[in-house]
């Protein structure tokens, strides 16, 4: 294996893949129906079939977010962008479906005990027979689910340094040009 791929399967893999083969990160965009659907899949079931998920939801319209989202695209080797795209340890999934369903469940257990499965199993019929209740019982695995931040959401609350630098690069063009047309008007009198 050439060097350059070897480091290129690296980086993607300590980017994509996070802790563990389990987890799931799922790329979306706000506008897009199949996205949604995703994400209520796994928000109202794979989360609580699965004790340890973890899913990381990165939003593909933020630009901060763009090189991730290609390097996704990269390591599972599909030429378009198209949405959503769901990484499950080395497993990787583009579009959303019925047939999606199964195939997640079955990329999350790959790496799982037989006494995890069990439970899995377990978490699911018991969902099947009261989803409130059982939702309720384990409201805390709500926080399994993390989106991913760009740095412009990373600044203090409320204030955007993009924009106030943009601002004050402007304001600062404008003074010189200003000056400047002072200085050159002065000395042609």
């Amino acid at each position: 294996m050439k060097l350059s791929k070897l480091l290129f399967t690296l980086t993607c893999g300590a980017v994509i893949s996070g802790a563990n083969a389990a987890d799931i990160t799922i790329y979306y965009s706000p506008t897009c129906p199949h996205c949604h659907n995703a994400r209520n899949f796994i928000e109202t079931n794979l989360i609580y079939e699965y004790d340890n998920l973890k899913v990381t939801t990165v939003n593909v319209t933020e630009m901060d977010n763009q090189p991730e989202f290609m390097d996704a695209l990269k390591k599972c080797e599909y030429e378009s962008g198209g949405v959503p795209v769901l990484v499950v340890g080395e497993k990787c999934f583009q579009g959303f479906g019925e047939s999606t369903k199964a195939e997640l469940r079955e990329a999350i257990e790959v790496d799982l005990s037989d006494d995890q499965k069990k439970a899995a199993a377990s978490n699911k019929a018991e969902m099947e027979k009261d989803s409130e209740a059982f939702v309720a019982a384990h409201a805390d695995r709500k926080d399994a689910v993390s989106e991913r931040e760009s740095k412009k959401k990373i600044t203090k609350q409320g204030e955007n340094n993009d924009t106030t630098t943009d601002i004050l690069l402007f304001a600062f063009l404008g003074l010189l040009v200003v000056g400047l047309g002072i200085v050159l008007f002065k000395k042609k009198k």
